[in-house]
């Protein structure tokens, strides 16, 4: 804790405003408009994989009408985006560290915030899908229908288990890029090709878990280095060519290589063409930015991305429940829901986009609360810390390997609510000398409020 947090309150006042707009100055507005695009883009392509219909029987199907159609494959390449998203993660996690150890921030610290971010969203949703499975067994539903239908709704929480590693690594992985930044990555890269060639060497795809670390921080690095700036030293026509190379690599991979020639595949494990998509997209993001930072300017973009980027854990976390309620809700209105993959269906897709963020958008004031950062007390010692982020990882950790059902679904809430309660409820170990200062005599009071 700063001595700051002992000054009279209209002189912190003016510290911490003068802060604000200092870390707003410094802001890359581009980058949070690339989040943005990132998660509306997810919701768009799991609306078209998505489709609910009714069978002849009366019965409920549900199809992946995209999956099926022969553009699929090559239109992955443009539209798996995830590798964007970590690295744009990984110029906002470095940034926030940095920033973070020059007031005098800990690894614990960090971590502590970054998980509470993550793991807090992650809990309704937990309690949602134990309820939702536990009531459907209780009432008779059909339980081949409620495994399609958890198993899909779930399945972007592999994100948290691949996040969450990343953000507790930040601070190891920051320290290893300033001392080695090449060589960190030449690491990584040959960490992330070793595990792939054993993998399907061996036939053993659960081996491929273990580039959850070596793809993802990889990934990540190559936010450290837009955040220090190597792509903007570049020229132009420099980031063209890197680009250009990354996406010539998939075809030897895809081709003549072991991976599959969509991208959606290539995710789960974690395979190398995600970072070759990786570089690719970081050089674009690149080029684009003297447009996006146009665009950023105008008061529209900026309320556009302020109103979704303050609900981003939200609508990734709940929109596949919602496509999915929201299409069920709509087999009830005759004619309201055309067959999948017929004309009408696609065409139905810009209505039923703007249906489910609008359905998102007023599930939030519920569940978006869970999203806020809370100041709720000091951070706790690094081993509690580090058991917490365990806790935190372990839940969608399984739903990635096993997918989500009425265990997994339990077990999320137990080890999420433990992590949630280590990481945000802490005495403060200077709390007796404290109220012995302050003359209050209460064991665990403060004189100050907690620094940021």
């Amino acid at each position: 804790m700063s001595d700051a947090g002992v000054r009279a309150p209209a002189s912190r006042s003016r510290s911490a405003s003068g802060a604000a707009a200092i870390d707003l100055s410094k802001r890359d507005l581009t980058l949070d408009l690339a989040r943005v695009f990132c998660v509306l883009l997810v919701v768009l392509i799991h609306l078209l994989m998505v489709g609910v219909g009714a069978g002849p029987d009366g019965s409920i199907i549900v199809s992946r009408p995209l999956e099926e159609q022969w553009w699929f494959a090559p239109v992955t390449w443009a539209g798996q985006i995830m590798p964007l998203f970590f690295v744009v993660g990984g110029f906002a996690s470095l940034t926030a560290w940095r920033s973070l150890t020059r007031r005098g921030g800990t690894a614990a610290g960090y971590v502590r915030n970054r998980v509470l971010r993550l793991a807090q969203p992650a809990l309704p949703l937990f309690v949602f899908y134990a309820v939702v499975i536990g009531g459907a067994r209780l009432f008779g539903v059909d339980p081949a229908l409620i495994d399609v239908a958890v198993v899909g709704a779930a399945s972007p929480l592999w994100f948290l288990a691949a996040y969450t590693l990343c953000q507790a690594l930040v601070p190891l992985m920051a320290g290893w890029h300033a001392r080695a930044p090449r060589a960190t990555l030449v690491v990584l890269l040959a960490g992330a090709i070793a595990i792939d060639a054993l993998r399907y060497s061996t036939g053993i795809t659960e081996i491929g878990l273990l580039n959850l670390f070596f793809v993802w921080l990889l990934v990540q690095q190559l936010g450290f280095f837009y955040a220090d700036g190597w792509f903007a030293a570049r020229r132009w026509y420099t980031l063209v060519g890197i680009a250009a190379l990354a996406y010539a690599a998939l075809v030897p991979l895809t081709v003549w290589g072991p991976y599959a020639d969509d991208m959606l595949t290539n995710l789960n494990p974690p395979t190398l063409p995600l970072v070759a998509l990786a570089v690719a997209q970081a050089c674009i993001l690149r080029l684009l930015k003297p447009a996006l930072a146009r665009l950023m300017n105008t008061h529209a973009a900026r309320a556009v991305v302020f109103l979704v980027g303050t609900r981003l854990m939200t609508i990734y976390l709940w929109h596949l429940p919602v496509i999915l309620l929201v299409s069920g809700a709509l087999l009830l209105i005759p004619g309201a829901s055309p067959e999948p993959a017929s004309p009408a269906w696609w065409w139905s897709r810009p209505v039923m986009f703007v249906l489910v963020l609008a359905a998102v958008f007023g599930l939030s004031f519920l569940v978006g609360r869970w999203e806020a950062p809370r100041e709720v007390g000091p951070t706790p010692p690094t081993p509690v810390v580090a058991v917490a982020t365990v806790l935190a990882f372990v839940p969608p950790f399984l739903v990635m390997e096993f997918f989500m059902d009425l265990p997994t679904a339990v077990i999320g809430v137990v080890l999420l609510s433990a992590a949630i309660l280590m990481l945000g409820r802490w005495r403060a170990r200077e709390a007796v000398p404290a109220a012995t200062a302050t003359g209050t005599g209460r064991p665990g009071s403060q004189s100050a409020p907690l620094s940021s």
